[in-house]
C-alpha cells in the first residue's frame, strides 16, 4: 500500500470516533496546529483495519504549552473529548525532528507507513507490535520502513525484522 486510505475504516471504526476525528481535526486546524492521525485509525487507513474507541493525532509542539518545573499541559481550545470519544495527542520528544515531516502533511491526514511503523514500535504495547505484524501482513512497503527506520531509529530495524518474519510465517 503506498498512501494511506481512510475508506478502509468505514464500516470497520464506529461512525462516532470517524465523526470525532473530523471534528478534532477541524477544531486542531482553527487553533493553528500542526496534526496528523496515528494509532489505530493510522493503522487501518494503512491496510488493517480494526476497531478502535479513541482517536489519536501526532501534533506539532505549538499544540502545547510549557510551565516552570517541566509541566506541560493542552493550549487552550485543544479538544480531549468530541461526543463522549477520547481525542489524544502525541508529541515528538526532542530526539524525533524527524517527525517533523509527518506534520508536513495536509491537516487531519493518515500518517504514511514508515513513520507510522516507527511509533508502533517505540511503544511498548504488545498490541502495537501486533499492528506492525498485520501491517507487514497487508501488503506495507517494508523495504522503504526499513529504510525510515535505518536512517532514524536504527536500534528498532531488528525489532522491525522481527516483526517483517513473524508476518511472513502467519501467511505461509
Amino acid at each position: 500500500m503506498a498512501k494511506p486510505d481512510p475508506s478502509l475504516l468505514v464500516g470497520v471504526v464506529a461512525p462516532e470516533v470517524l465523526d470525532a476525528m473530523k471534528v478534532a481535526s477541524a477544531a486542531l486546524t482553527r487553533a493553528g496546529v500542526r496534526h496528523v492521525v496515528v494509532g489505530a485509525l493510522a493503522v487501518g487507513a494503512n491496510g488493517f483495519p480494526r476497531a478502535t474507541r479513541d482517536v489519536d493525532f501526532l501534533v506539532g509542539d505549538e499544540a502545547f504549552e510549557r510551565h516552570a518545573g517541566g509541566l506541560v499541559t493542552l493550549r487552550s481550545g485543544i479538544p480531549f473529548q468530541v461526543n463522549r470519544v477520547a481525542v489524544d495527542f502525541l508529541g515528538a520528544e526532542a530526539d524525533e525532528a524527524f517527525l517533523a515531516a509527518a506534520l508536513d502533511a495536509e491537516p487531519g491526514s493518515m500518517i504514511e507507513g514508515p513513520p507510522l511503523v516507527y511509533l508502533k514500535l517505540k511503544s511498548p504495547r504488545h498490541k502495537d507490535r501486533t499492528d506492525v505484524i498485520e501491517l507487514v501482513k497487508s501488503g506495507l512497503d517494508t523495504e522503504l520502513c526499513r529504510a525510515y527506520l535505518s536512517a532514524h531509529a536504527p536500534h528498532f530495524v531488528a525489532t522491525f525484522d522481527d516483526a517483517v518474519r513473524r508476518a511472513q510465517a502467519e501467511d505461509e
